[in-house]
């Protein structure tokens, strides 16, 4: 079911009456990605953002700050990932849904927003008018997933894709994922330990682990894969 939307001020400028708007808050560490979702739903009636942040700390803060409908997330945050500020979200505020958004294979991530708790995951390479679908989708309480990786999802509890998988990363776990990140946007592993409030010891197991999985033998091999997969996300 979903929740009651909350009474908002009209477009900023606009008339004095107060209309009721759904209000966003956009997590996204890129300024010009912020710049574009704000300036785009902002144009719509029965939509307002209503804060934006750019990382999960400001993030979870700014949930707390402002208590918005909904909560865009890229999953692609430096430090702690997205997929722990979903998770984090949806521990501490239920009632509040999160929609995941990346530059990266929604094959990779469609089904692991949904385990996180998150609503429904949208890839940056879809237009604007996609955004908007999912966004009023979950607000109204339903899920959003591409009709792709809604098929691949029903291919997998059924048997019939079991096994099937456009990208080796979707081996990982998600700590991996976040590590692999990490590593990709040219972190050693003590910042990687600090960042992720973890021991050097566990980073240095989650790389091996890494390794393994993508079929890796070196470091610097684990490295320049890591920062050709980031590079996808900018």
């Amino acid at each position: 079911m979903a929740n009651a939307p909350k009474a908002c001020a009209g477009k900023p400028g606009g008339a004095d009456r107060v209309a009721v708007r759904r209000r966003i808050l956009i997590v996204d560490d890129h300024a010009i990605v912020r710049e574009g979702l704000i300036q785009r739903i902002n144009r719509e009636e029965d939509l307002v953002v209503c804060a934006e942040a750019g990382d999960a700390q400001e993030g979870l803060a700014a949930v707390e700050r402002h208590d918005p409908d909904l909560v865009v997330v890229d999953i692609s945050l430096p430090g702690r990932g997205g997929l722990e500020l979903i998770k984090d979200i949806v521990a501490t505020h239920p009632k509040i849904p999160v929609l995941g958004l990346s530059m990266h294979d929604e094959v990779v991530f469609g089904e692991r927003v949904l385990r996180a708790g998150g609503r429904g995951y949208v890839s940056k390479s879809e237009d604007a008018s996609t955004m908007l679908v999912a966004i009023r989708r979950v607000l109204d309480g339903g899920i959003y997933l591409s009709e792709k990786v809604s098929s691949l999802m029903l291919g997998s509890l059924s048997g019939a894709g079991k096994g099937e998988s456009s990208s080796p990363v979707d081996r990982l776990t998600d700590r991996e994922i976040e590590v692999f990140s990490l590593i990709g946007r040219a972190l050693g592993t003590t910042e990687i330990a600090r960042s992720l409030n973890m021991s050097v010891k566990t980073v240095e197991a989650h790389r091996a682990n890494i390794k393994s999985k993508l079929g890796l033998r070196t470091g610097p091999e684990l490295v320049r894969r890591a920062v050709l997969w980031a590079e996808t996300a900018r």
